[in-house]
């Protein structure tokens, strides 16, 4: 066991958590510049009454400038069969939404994944400060599941199924 150290390195912070496995999410969004999403990790269920989540986005990716403009989004539950769509989004500097990534719009006109284990459209309720990175909260306001999809997980590194 490794000793705490006051001032943790974020390179240490980083494998702590690394080894914490985490479902894999696509957020998608369109704050009226076209088609916007990333892969994350940080999914939280806040609350069930009302149903609220929560995610955090680094305010350096480019994804954020369209995520402060936001209203809404999609947060696309990957299936075990989407490791290539996670990799995809997670890739910076390329068309995410190009062939082969399979998507159509919701009626509101966000963006959602194709084949996904499922979805959820929120509203933006809050944005919030945290350091390099901002927490934004939605309030659930359509949900669509599928059945038969093992999930995505991400741990150590990797992605792996259960």
């Amino acid at each position: 066991m490794t000793a705490t150290v006051p001032g943790l390195e974020p390179t240490q912070f980083r494998n702590v958590f690394r080894r914490h496995p985490a479902g894999v999410v696509v957020i998608t969004l369109d704050a009226g510049h076209g088609p916007v999403g990333f892969t994350a990790t940080s999914l939280s269920s806040l609350s069930l009454e009302p149903p609220l989540v929560s995610f955090g986005i680094g305010v350096g990716t480019s994804s954020w400038p369209h995520v402060s403009r936001a209203s809404s989004a999609v947060v696309n539950f990957l299936g075990a069969h989407q490791e290539d769509v996670a990799r995809t989004f997670a890739t910076s500097g390329i068309d995410r939404f190009a062939a082969p990534t399979e998507w159509t719009r919701l009626p509101d006109g966000e963006p959602v994944l194709a084949g996904t284990a499922g979805w959820l459209r929120v509203t933006v309720e809050q944005t919030m400060a945290a350091g390099d990175h901002r927490i934004v909260i939605g309030r659930v306001v359509s949900a669509s599941l599928a059945d038969g999809h093992r999930p995505l997980i991400y741990h150590d590194g990797s992605y792996h199924s259960i």
